[in-house]
């Protein structure tokens, strides 16, 4: 099933109507989980950063140690052509992917040739302004580049990020704060995390652990440009009770506040909706 509604996909060069089969059964990605991904957004008409978006999806297919054969310029026409085909101010998350067709030295190794190609397209509207979550801990936590390609946005991270979610929700939160290996804060579930205490911000340095993301770059760069002090650095679970505000970035949303950790309530602060008024405030300037 879907996660959108009036989809459009990329396959064989050609784009089509529709949610249509793109893998076969026997291929590597379909039974040996070689599957890369990424995503951008169409928002009023802008696609920030999309052309960072294409070149990290073929990032992690070397990563995954596929051939990627799609360059990023004509990845991002490709993207064009097919937003062309829907109405003046949809909201479409555009999903460009990989997989392994070609099986290898006794299967398990990706094969020569060129992998699987897809574009899908699906309208995902933004949320409200005051959308929010509210997260707890999990048992489950982010792996290291020695037992997972957590160098990549890879399908087979995925079903990690599934527990983390089904514990938070069977407990009644939306989502989760997720430690790294050595028991530090990460990210969330499903995006990067920064906290805010006394008007400065605070994200967890990439460790290898987890994708420092495109977006999590852009609001660093534009808090800084603004004035804002933001700091890369180890953070703990009580860093993050004891902050002011705290929000999630990620592609899908952008900035999404966080409304409680546990028993610990929040206000959407300032400090979250400049990150967001300043990262709209870049889009239109950049467009």
């Amino acid at each position: 099933m879907a996660y959108g509604s009036n989809i459009r996909t990329y396959v064989d060069g050609t784009w089509h109507d529709g949610d249509i089969p793109v893998m076969k059964a026997a291929d590597h990605g379909a039974w040996l989980g070689s599957g890369v991904f990424d995503g951008a957004r169409l928002v009023s008409g802008l696609t920030p950063d999309l052309d960072k978006h294409c070149a990290r999806v073929n990032r992690s297919a070397e990563a995954l140690m596929l051939s990627p054969h799609i360059s990023t310029d004509r990845m991002v026409e490709i993207v064009k052509e097919g937003l062309a085909l829907y109405p003046e101010g949809a909201a479409v998350y555009i999903r460009p992917m990989y997989w392994g067709i070609a099986c290898g030295l006794s299967a398990i190794l990706p094969g020569e040739g060129e992998p699987g190609f897809a574009i899908c397209l699906e309208e995902v509207p933004m949320p409200e302004p005051e959308f929010s979550v509210t997260v707890t801990t999990t048992r489950f936590r982010r792996p290291v580049l020695e037992n997972a390609v957590v160098n990549a946005k890879a399908a087979c991270l995925y079903p990690n990020n599934a527990r983390m979610l089904a514990e938070a929700r069977s407990r009644g939160f939306q989502n989760a704060l997720v430690a790294d290996a050595m028991g530090n804060l990460a990210e969330s579930a499903t995006a990067n995390v920064f906290l805010v205490k006394d008007g400065e911000v605070f994200t967890p340095i990439p460790n290898g652990t987890f994708l420092a993301g495109i977006t999590r770059a852009r609001h660093i760069e534009n808090l800084r440009a603004d004035g804002v002090t933001v700091h890369e650095g180890v953070l703990s679970f009580d860093d993050a009770r004891e902050a002011d505000e705290i929000f999630l970035s990620g592609n899908m949303t952008k900035v999404t506040p966080v409304t409680a950790f546990d028993d610990r309530h929040y206000q959407i602060g300032p400090v979250t909706r400049r990150a967001r008024d300043l990262y709209w405030d870049w889009a239109r300037s950049a467009a």
